[in-house]
């Protein structure tokens, strides 16, 4: 005979209904969560390749400007306005400028002032991008279209 301080064993239908239960809650449960998340995009929108960098003007002849939040440096001489990738054409790393040209502080490629490969891993030198005028006057790159070296904007 049971004690009555002794609980009954749960009859094994009752289990597996319950069980059922709390399989089915913890789905309902799991879509549910899922279902929050929809609102959120996934993939967010990339930067466009087309940027103003602003008019001629405001770049004298000799100097270079790093664009900030673009991986481009605008070089501006006495022929005209380039602007040059610093990407490395090698494994994507950002090149940093020097007295020399560039160096890649990942796996040691180095370029010229031009942006020609002088030495280590790298493939090919480092893309000049196309510039144009837009409308208003100021000068526009376009990062997915590459010019040959020494291509400069003369307006």
């Amino acid at each position: 005979m049971p004690n009555r301080l002794e609980a009954e064993p749960v009859p094994r239908r009752d289990f597996l209904g319950l069980a059922g239960l709390w399989t089915a809650g913890v789905a309902i449960l799991g879509s549910l969560l899922g279902m929050l998340r929809l609102p959120n995009p996934r993939v967010l929108p990339e930067q466009s390749s087309r940027f103003s960098i602003g008019h001629p003007e405001e770049f004298a002849a000799g100097s270079k400007r790093i664009l900030p939040g673009r991986n481009v440096e605008v070089v501006s001489t006495e022929q005209g306005i380039a602007a040059v990738s610093l990407v490395c054409t090698h494994l994507g790393c950002i090149v940093a400028p020097t007295p020399e040209g560039y160096s890649c502080p990942c796996h040691g490629s180095r370029f010229g002032l031009a942006g020609e490969v002088r030495g280590g891993p790298a493939p090919r030198g480092l893309p000049w991008l196309e510039l144009s005028r837009a409308p208003d006057g100021s000068l526009v790159v376009d990062g997915k279209r590459e010019v040959p070296p020494h291509t400069y904007f003369r307006g």
